[in-house]
């Protein structure tokens, strides 16, 4: 619903270094900041990424302070003199730079009594007035700064950053925002759709759902989360009480015209929830894979208290070890190929007998780049579950590098389980 009821607060991040522009480094802190904003309800509505040039940093952050309610900058505050965050902010702020002593003596502190680099005083220099964030895993502090927006600007490694926006970030912005509106969110994770087509059925009940919320008090973003996205609901300027109500009312709402699409609420995961199914039917499971070469396993294990459903995997990566460990009949392999309905039913089959589990869920396909035929293109997929009362196997042709192909591998065999196992719980 990107968009399509009204505003909260507006976000903008602001990712310095030339480092990223060249390509030479990941940028995972703009991603991260932006999905914690989402789920505080906060709309970001711009990425700026910029080099290590002063004139081009003042001028993104005076463009960002006149269009955005808050500004978050990454990077840019070491002791070196390409470091600009901090002049740069106390600049557009109108609030000098002062020296802080307390942040001196922790930089010091930092280094354990060997000599401090040269520059290193530049780092506990702050716009006059801001809130200084500590750090204790590296020697360059945050801060929050007032200005015409409000400024909080991080280091730039995900090291630092994340246990600086945890411990001393989130909170105060949690309770900045509801001083601003009182921000609930709902988060509903829905698989299998794409953004477009998401954005299409909720126009299309658009209507029916304004008579639930007249004054259009609730708005709606959607968040691109790769293997799933995230629609959420954020209601402002109501009551804790009455947001809550409307936040379920909109629960209900939404989730009835999606059906099993929703497959998660807020930080809830789509393994986690497998896992909780399994463990509420007292079933046992197992996985067979070949393209996704361990991946599924590692993902149900990823959950603390898997042991209790989880009994083991195969990865089935040649056909000798498919034969031989899983019982695959060479026939099948010889006339359908490893890559076929028939191959995946039977890895799934003999997971389920090798490991004595009451399900299995097996994966075989063409993962690229190479490998793919007219036939069989790159990016072909078969999932197969097997359980009492018989299998079921899909067929799915990927979009995307070989790492998407595989991380959708895995998100569709979990989502086939899950759908099975409620259908289950239906019929008991």
């Amino acid at each position: 619903m990107k968009n399509l009821m009204n505003h909260g607060v507006t976000a903008e991040v602001i990712a310095t270094g030339t480092e990223l522009l060249l390509g030479k480094t990941l940028n995972i802190s703009t991603q991260y900041l932006s999905e914690q904003l989402s789920g505080l309800g906060i709309e970001v509505r711009y990425h700026v990424t910029v080099g290590d040039h002063r004139e081009r940093l003042k001028q993104a952050l005076t463009t960002a302070c006149g269009r955005s309610d808050l500004v978050l900058l990454t990077g840019g505050l070491g002791p070196t003199y390409d470091d600009l965050t901090r002049e740069v902010v106390a600049e557009v702020a109108g609030a000098p730079l002062v020296f802080d002593g307390e942040q001196s003596r922790r930089i010091e502190a930092f280094f354990q009594g060997k000599p401090v680099p040269e520059g290193s005083e530049r780092q506990a220099r702050f716009p006059e007035g801001c809130l200084i964030l500590d750090n204790p895993r590296g020697t360059a502090p945050g801060a929050w700064v007032m200005g015409e927006a409000m400024i909080i600007f991080l280091p730039g490694p995900p090291q630092e950053l994340v246990p600086m926006f945890v411990d001393q970030v989130l909170e105060r912005l949690r309770r900045w925002v509801g001083a601003r509106g009182h921000v609930r969110v709902r988060v509903l994770k829905v698989f299998g759709l794409q953004e477009t087509e998401l954005e299409r059925r909720i126009e299309d009940h658009q209507k029916e759902w304004r008579e639930l919320d007249p004054d259009q008090v609730l708005f709606c973003t959607l968040l691109d989360q790769h293997t799933y996205l995230d629609m959420r609901l954020c209601v402002r300027e109501l009551p804790e009480e009455e947001a809550m109500a409307l936040l379920e009312k909109a629960d209900g709402f939404w989730s009835a015209r999606l059906g099993l699409r929703v497959f998660a609420r807020d930080e809830q995961t789509h393994v986690g929830v497998v896992g909780d199914l399994l463990k509420e039917r007292g079933l046992t499971l197992a996985t067979a894979e070949s393209c996704t070469g361990g991946l599924l396993g590692g993902r149900v294990t990823e959950v603390s208290g898997s042991s209790a459903y989880y009994q083991g995997g195969v990865i089935s990566y040649a056909n000798r070890a498919k034969q031989e460990l899983l019982g695959v009949h060479a026939g099948s392999l010889e006339r359908w190929g490893a890559v076929s309905e028939c191959v995946a039913r039977e890895m799934a089959q003999g997971a389920r007998k090798a490991l004595h589990s009451d399900v299995a869920l097996a994966t075989t396909g063409i993962a690229g780049p190479e490998g793919g035929t007219a036939e069989k293109p790159v990016g072909l997929v078969y999932i197969a579950l097997a359980h009492g009362e018989g299998e079921e196997v899909l067929e799915r042709c990927m979009v995307g590098e070989r790492e998407s192909v595989r991380d959708m591998t895995v998100e569709t065999a979990l989502d086939l389980l899950r759908r099975w196992l409620l259908r289950e719980g239906q019929a008991v």
